[in-house]
């Protein structure tokens, strides 16, 4: 997986349910909103949020991360939610 910055967020979608296709003009102000996030340092100065495509669940995630290290502080849903709703809905392919 991989932790894409916010300049590479592309769709916002309720973690446990497959994204539906965004306009591109939605996916501008997602990442607008989120980088003001950042800027305010409403999670600290140490850790900013960042969404990402879990391509094996086919579901996005959000997570907060430590600026420096790019360590995942924090998941949602969590890693091991993500590949139990795997188990119950295999993919297609």
């Amino acid at each position: 997986m991989d932790i894409g910055s916010v300049a590479r967020a592309s769709v916002v979608s309720i973690a446990t349910q497959p994204a539906p296709t965004e306009t591109p003009a939605r996916q501008q102000e997602l990442i607008r909103a989120v980088q003001a996030l950042n800027a305010s340092e409403m999670f600290g100065q140490k850790e900013e949020l960042t969404f990402a495509f879990d391509r094996e669940s086919r579901r996005f995630v959000m997570r907060l991360v430590d600026r420096k290290t790019r360590e995942v502080v924090r998941q949602i849903p969590p890693e091991h939610a993500l590949r139990m709703a795997e188990q119950l809905n295999p993919s297609d392919g």
